[in-house]
Parts: structure tokens; C-alpha cells; sequence
């Protein structure tokens, strides 16, 4: 027989080795389809110490993956370690059978590097890893689960990241020693029995039972959390400043905007893109129903013009966007039910009040993103953006490519959830 402090199995009348291959096929016929990445400390805050663990650790990843049913169409494994930066060595997409995984983490080489920064990594895991082009299933309903190992306290914040993974339906398992931050592993861990301790990694066999059973009730509860899958059609606006403020950023604002134009899905009856810029009064680049392809959409937004002029009012712009760019004349679904995105690009402080335009957009569902430079009002940007969290800094729009990682996790979770993540602001 076996036990688990939370259930309790009793295989009567067979012997030990009979009981462990039941258990087994228990195990990997579960769950028909499963995800599971693995994020690895391979940090040096141990030193030489840490380099004679991490053998422990491969070990540890090749015993529960030898408990998998690795294969294209049931499970998939990822393994990333991280240090002060996270670094991934094979995604879920890359190996098809137990073999293939099995010596990919044997042949895995310590990273090593200094702090422990476990948020980046999370965060790491959430943009590069749980995605579509990395093999993961996760639009299509399979159960995507984390398997965390820590030994030492984060260097870095990792609520943000972890509030994004949970809102698209990572289920986490965090494993840490001693030495790692007990509110840090419950924090991570999707309730706090997914939240194991161990003394040193020397530990980890004893966990293996632990992290299984975990893995058999994460594939169960992930079909009632799972989020809801991308919408088919949005509506998205590009309101970009178009003063003078902007002048000596506005071939990266465009830049950025193609970007987000180029993972979307334009389309008939799929998304649609309209853009706007202003200054003193707001002018039309091209509505939403004003093209169909994705490659008119794109070839319109290269060749446009920076408008220019000034003052700079933010207020008038929202208001006209409202009014006259999401309206069903000009292509606007917000009758059909079709989710309605806004990103404002702002160089400066407004020269009218924003906060009845912004709470308008707010009451009528339109979901806005606010990205400002230094020259820009904070308080104004939280205003306008759909929850404060949804406004993100840039010193100048020189540095807009660096935020574009956060804005796509943010309108993916934005589109995924009712609710919405915290983005990285203003410090």
C-alpha cells in the first residue's frame, strides 16, 4: 500500500513491486493530455554547492517524467532554467517520446548566474513558453501545469507574473528547500498544498510521490479553470499622439503598432483595426471596416503621416474615438458583443480634462491600454487606461519595443479572463 497525507490508497493482496506498477498506469492514463514545464533554480547563490545539486535535480525531472505518457498528442515537457535570467532548453513542442526527453535532460548543463530572480522567470515562462508557437496546447483545453524548484528567496517581485499565469490557467507546483521563501512557494503554488518543502535537493526522490499525485489533481481541476479561449473578432484602435511631442518617436510608435497588427487575425468576421492620431482635434488614419487584410491594414499604417500640431488634447481624442471610430457606421461591433480594444500613445500632458471621456469608454465596455513617456501625466495615463494596471512607461517611445512582451501578456489575459492582470507602470 501507500500514503499521502490528503488520500490514502490500500492495494490489497499484492506485493510491493506488483503495487508500484499499478500505481504507475495509474499515474500516466490519468490524464490523456498534458502540458508540463519545468523551471529549474539553476542559479549559483550556492556556488559550487549548487553545481554538485543540480544532478539531483535532473534526476528528479527524469523520474517524473518517466511517470508521463510523453507523446505529440498526450503529454508534452519543457524544461527552462533560470538564474538572474531565465533560459529555455527545449519547449513542448520539441520531442515527441520518453526517450528523447529523457536524454535531453540528461545532457542538460548547469546555467548558473546571479540573483534568483524567479519572477523574470516566471514571467519568462508565461510569454515564451505557455504559448501556441512553443507547442503549447492551451486554446485548445489541455491542462497546463508548472513544476517550480526553488532554493533560495526570489530577487525580484513575482505577484505580477504569477497573477498572469494563473489567470490563463496555469496550474503551479512549487518545490523549494530550506533555503527558499515559504511565502514565496505558497504564493506561486496554485493552492497551499501545491507548495512543497524539502531540506536539500538531495530530498527531491521523497517528493516524487507528492508532486504526482498533484499532477493527477491538477489535470482534473484544470478542466474547471480553464479560461475562456481568444475571441474570434476584436475591434482594436490605435490612438497615437500626433503632436509635436511625438515627432522623434513616431516611426517606432508605428513600428510597435505593426507589431500588435501582425499577431492579430484580420480578417472578415475576424479582427478588425482602425487608427487615429491627434493633436489639437483627432484625424482618421483609416476606420475599422476600411480594410479586410491584414496586409492593407499594414501597408496603410507605413505609409501614413505623422500629423503634427498642438496642444495636445488627450480628452477631445477619446471622446471622438468613442463617438465616431468605434461606432457600427464605421465598422464598430460593440452591438454584436465583439470585445473592443483602445491603445493610447501619449508624448505629453493633456491640454483638456480626460477623466469624463476615459470613464465614458470605461462604462461602454472599451478595454484601453495607455502607454505614456516621462513627458506624460501618470495620473493621467491610469485614468484613461481600463484599470491602472493597463498603463505602461516608457522613458521615450525610442523604448517602446522593450514593454511589447507585457502589452501582448496583457491583452492576452485581457481577452482570456473577465478580470485583468497588472501590468508593469510607472516606478
Amino acid at each position: 500500500y501507500w500514503e499521502h497525507p490528503s488520500a490514502t490508497c490500500v492495494i490489497c493482496k499484492k506485493g510491493a513491486s506488483t503495487a508500484a506498477k499499478t500505481k504507475t498506469t495509474e499515474y500516466q492514463t490519468e490524464s490523456i493530455q498534458r502540458d508540463v514545464v519545468f523551471l529549474l533554480d539553476s542559479s549559483d547563490e550556492i556556488q559550487n554547492e549548487f553545481q554538485q545539486r543540480f544532478p539531483d535535480i535532473k534526476d528528479f525531472v527524469q523520474r517524473v517524467v518517466a511517470d508521463l505518457n510523453i507523446d505529440a498528442n498526450r503529454d508534452r515537457v519543457a524544461v527552462v532554467q533560470y538564474s538572474n535570467t531565465a533560459e529555455m532548453n527545449f519547449n513542448l513542442r520539441r520531442y515527441k517520446t520518453e526517450d528523447d526527453v529523457l536524454d535531453a535532460v540528461r545532457d542538460l548543463s548547469h546555467k548558473g548566474g546571479y540573483p534568483h530572480n524567479i519572477g523574470a522567470a516566471l514571467q519568462y515562462v508565461r510569454d515564451h513558453v505557455f504559448t501556441s508557437e512553443s507547442g503549447s496546447r492551451l486554446l485548445e483545453g489541455v491542462p497546463q501545469i508548472l513544476i517550480l524548484l526553488s532554493g533560495g528567496r526570489s530577487g525580484d517581485d513575482i505577484r505580477t507574473p504569477i497573477r498572469m499565469l494563473k489567470e490563463i490557467g496555469v496550474i503551479s507546483i512549487a518545490i523549494g528547500t530550506t533555503d527558499a521563501d515559504t511565502l514565496d512557494l505558497q504564493t506561486i503554488s496554485h493552492e497551499p498544498n501545491y507548495a512543497l518543502s524539502i531540506t536539500d535537493y538531495e530530498e527531491l526522490p521523497t517528493a516524487k510521490k507528492d508532486v504526482l499525485l498533484l499532477l493527477r489533481e491538477a489535470s482534473h481541476h484544470t478542466d474547471s479553470c480553464l479560461p475562456v479561449t481568444y475571441s474570434l473578432k476584436n475591434d482594436v484602435v490605435f490612438l497615437i499622439d500626433g503632436s509635436y511631442d511625438s515627432r522623434n518617436g513616431f516611426e517606432n510608435i508605428r513600428g510597435f503598432v505593426e507589431k500588435i497588427v501582425e499577431s492579430l487575425n484580420l480578417g472578415e468576421n475576424r479582427d478588425q483595426v482602425a487608427v487615429v492620431q491627434y493633436s489639437r482635434d483627432a484625424t482618421v488614419n483609416f476606420y475599422l471596416n476600411s480594410y479586410s487584410s491584414k496586409s492593407d491594414v499594414l501597408n496603410s499604417i507605413r505609409t501614413m503621416r505623422h500629423k503634427l500640431g498642438r496642444p495636445l488634447n488627450t480628452g477631445k481624442a477619446l471622446a471622438f474615438v468613442r463617438d465616431y471610430v468605434l461606432a457600427a457606421s464605421v465598422g464598430g461591433r460593440r452591438a454584436e458583443s465583439v470585445p473592443q480594444y483602445l491603445y493610447v500613445f501619449s508624448g505629453g500632458r493633456s491640454g483638456d480634462d480626460v477623466r469624463g471621456p476615459a470613464q465614458s469608454l470605461k462604462e461602454n465596455g472599451i478595454k484601453t491600454f495607455s502607454i505614456g513617456t516621462k513627458n506624460a501625466d501618470t495620473l493621467e495615463m491610469q485614468t484613461i487606461s481600463y484599470t491602472p494596471a493597463h498603463y505602461f512607461y516608457v522613458p521615450n517611445f525610442n523604448n517602446l519595443q522593450s514593454i511589447y512582451p507585457s502589452v501582448e501578456a496583457t491583452l492576452r489575459g485581457t481577452q482570456e479572463t473577465t478580470e485583468f492582470p497588472t501590468a508593469t507602470g510607472k516606478k
